[in-house]
């Protein structure tokens, strides 16, 4: 298992990750599922159908709800869901620093309150990593510290100190983990994540100290928070020289097609995002052309597919005009087949970003759709 470099083009890499849950082609758009289903009413086999790799779910989600400790005695995520391709579970740092209201830090963890009943919780790297075993999902994410951008230097850096702690605690949990007689997923993988806000000589030195570890990947976080896309590529480009070849990348929380075709030039791997089903749940559709907005009255008798030239389930049956007159009735319908599309399409677009790599064309295709992609009809 591991990852392997197919072949390159400038910076940006060509790929297969091989998982205990198969093989994951690269650069590839991970679909969330953040409950272990994607909001839209989704399912798990629906993805497949969307060409979909990777779903994500969340460890603070799943554990305040069904509980971590339930799933695991109904056989794991992959048996829950249905879903039997790779599975990464986020760690559940973003949503404890940003749903908790009240939360206080310490060295052991973070103590917080639920934001569904104001239970007091505790989360700390081996209760993350105990959580995340549970789950059994193929690829566990790291505790880490999540810092608002901007932030001050000297705090970030002591965050960053802290987050490189956690993570040695993080791997030593999973070692003990797997090695359990009892334990669901024995060859769970454990990404790492660079830190540092938008200072360049943090995030590097924080990517030094974590590939110290050898982990099985390494994620960049603490981006696409509100600063502007072009701090996150100048940060992107600075750190990439010391991230292994030999490991996937992986860039958080990321983000509209454009912001994927640079990040990919810029040598990154793996990409996740709510915003494809959570614009698609309000009427904002991805095209090749651009993006659509189908609450706009022009579309009423617009008897054509949302993209001509996609083959998603959606535009094979049904015009814009009925999905128009579904967004006008508050039919739930209107959300589903929506957000199968906006899925499918960057889905789709991945599949095309790795086609003109093996064809030695990225640069012509990025060229071409960078800014189409992200401009409003």
């Amino acid at each position: 298992m591991g990852y392997k470099l197919l072949k390159c083009e400038k910076n940006a890499r060509r790929g297969e990750f091989t998982t205990v849950h198969g093989t994951v082609q690269t650069p590839a758009f991970m679909n969330v599922a953040t409950c272990g289903a994607i909001k839209g009413a989704v399912s798990a086999y629906d993805m497949m159908d969307l060409r979909t790799q990777v779903m994500l779910c969340n460890t603070y989600h799943l554990h305040i709800r069904p509980g971590d400790e339930n799933v695991k005695e109904l056989g794991g995520l992959h048996k829950f869901t249905g879903w039997d391709k790779p599975i990464l579970t986020d760690s559940g740092g973003f949503q404890v620093f940003s749903l908790a209201p009240l939360r206080k830090i310490k060295e052991e963890g973070v103590y917080f309150a639920s934001h569904i009943d104001g239970r007091r919780i505790f989360m700390g790297p081996e209760e993350s990593m105990q959580i995340q075993s549970n789950l059994g999902s193929t690829i566990a994410m790291a505790f880490d510290e999540c810092v608002e951008n901007p932030a001050e230097l000297d705090y970030a850096k002591l965050s960053c100190e802290r987050t490189v702690r956690w993570l040695i605690r993080c791997k030593k949990e999973m070692d003990r983990l797997n090695s359990l007689e009892d334990t669901i997923n024995k060859d769970q993988m454990l990404f790492g994540i660079n830190q540092g806000c938008t200072y360049e000589k943090l995030r590097i030195e924080n990517m030094c100290r974590i590939t110290e570890l050898d982990l099985d990947g390494y994620a960049i976080g603490g981006l696409a928070v509100g600063e502007p896309k072009e701090d996150m590529y100048r940060i992107i480009s600075a750190v990439e020289p010391y991230i292994p070849k030999n490991k996937p990348r992986y860039l958080m929380g990321v983000g509209t097609p454009g912001n994927i075709l640079e990040s990919v030039s810029r040598g990154v791997d793996l990409f996740d995002c709510v915003m494809p089903s959570r614009n698609a749940r309000h009427g904002h559709l991805f095209t090749m052309d651009g993006i659509i907005n189908l609450n706009n009255a022009k579309y009423s008798h617009d008897l054509s597919p949302i993209d001509e030239s996609c083959d998603c389930p959606t535009c094979r049956r049904h015009s814009r005009a009925y999905l128009h007159h579904l967004f006008k009735a508050k039919e739930m319908l209107a959300m589903r087949l929506c957000v199968m599309h906006n899925l499918y399409f960057y889905n789709s677009l991945m599949e095309k970003i790795r086609a003109a790599l093996d064809d030695g064309t990225f640069e012509e295709f990025k060229n071409r759709y960078v800014e189409q992609l992200d401009t409003r009809i």
